[in-house]
């Protein structure tokens, strides 16, 4: 078996979340025998199966280590240009960066949609978005720093406040 996490390995997956690896697994498809992780996210309640070969492409990675959480905590404190008015040019930029799948673009997500919001109501496929964002920033800070759901968004909202 050649797969680069574990099982109870927790990842973040792209715009769906944190996830527990519960088994990986071969399969049969079209004829061949394929390997998958078996990925639990709890926020749907749901179960993916992601080919082991196939997970960079699928932008698949570890929970990020503390240092880069810290420095990703700062990153919310810090200063930052405000985004375009227009909403769906603001939106197509916010999901392209939450594509990426790093912790620092989901941060610079969260923290122009709850600074936006402060001026102005979100339309409601914005609101989806930065909700969705702020889970999964949530999520991997809990994982990373070994605290509760709670204690990570308090974290973030006291970095975004100051």
């Amino acid at each position: 078996m050649n797969s680069q996490y574990k099982t109870n390995q927790h990842l973040v997956y792209p715009l769906l979340g944190v996830g527990e690896i519960r088994e990986i697994t071969e399969r049969s498809f079209k004829d061949k025998q394929i390997l998958y992780y078996m990925i639990y996210l709890e926020v749907s309640d749901m179960t993916v199966m992601i080919p082991v070969d196939k997970a960079d492409d699928l932008g698949l990675r570890p929970i990020v280590p503390k240092d880069k959480t810290f420095e990703t905590l700062d990153h919310l404190a810090a200063s930052y240009e405000p985004v375009t008015a227009d909403w769906k040019m603001r939106y197509q930029m916010n999901l392209d960066l939450l594509k990426s799948g790093t912790i620092i673009d989901n941060a610079t997500v969260v923290r122009a949609l709850y600074h936006r919001s402060k001026i102005k109501e979100l339309p409601i496929q914005e609101r989806k978005l930065y909700d969705s964002a702020l889970r999964i920033l949530s999520d991997e800070i809990m994982y990373s720093l070994d605290i509760t759901r709670d204690e990570a968004g308090q974290l973030i909202f006291s970095k975004m406040e100051n």
